[in-house]
């Protein structure tokens, strides 16, 4: 985790079908606009493909059918946010990065137990605010394809 000082950590926040998520900050190289992939025959359904990050071949998660959203329609004003987790990188697309948020540990709350939310696995907390705002902060460990896909 990505920590500024006691108690504190950053997170890049970004939009899915209208919904707040993040993930740590230490875990993105960079923000990219998007760009057509590479399909993979027989990959599973929320990857969008691989493209060529300076001569790498980087797998793209849609983000969207991922979490349970439906597949993403990619323009040019969805992102893609490229992270590096465990020895992988890995694209996640995402329709647009809102902001880099200092967030008080305090302020992130466990998920609810909801045993039908499929997605529950891949959100680690809930980071509330006095707008009302909730941010899902997302688990990669959880919600990245297996190795071995990755490295296709």
């Amino acid at each position: 985790m990505s920590h500024n000082s006691a108690g504190k950590q950053d997170v890049v926040a970004f939009k899915l079908a209208e919904q707040d998520f993040c993930i740590d900050i230490s875990l993105v190289r960079e923000i990219r606009g998007w760009a057509p992939t590479t399909v993979l025959p027989h990959a599973p359904c929320y990857v969008k493909g691989v493209i060529n990050l300076r001569g790498s071949v980087v797998t793209v998660v849609d983000l969207s059918a991922r979490l349970g959203f439906g597949p993403s329609d990619p323009s040019q004003r969805h992102v893609v946010i490229i992270a590096f987790h465990e020895g992988r990188i890995v694209g996640l697309l995402a329709d647009l990065v809102s902001d880099i948020v200092t967030i008080n540990e305090e302020n992130i709350q466990a998920v609810p137990d909801i045993a039908s939310d499929p997605s529950r696995e891949f959100i680690t907390g809930m980071i509330t605010f006095d707008d009302g705002r909730i941010l899902r902060k997302i688990d990669l460990a959880q919600l990245l394809p297996a190795p071995q896909l990755a490295s296709a």
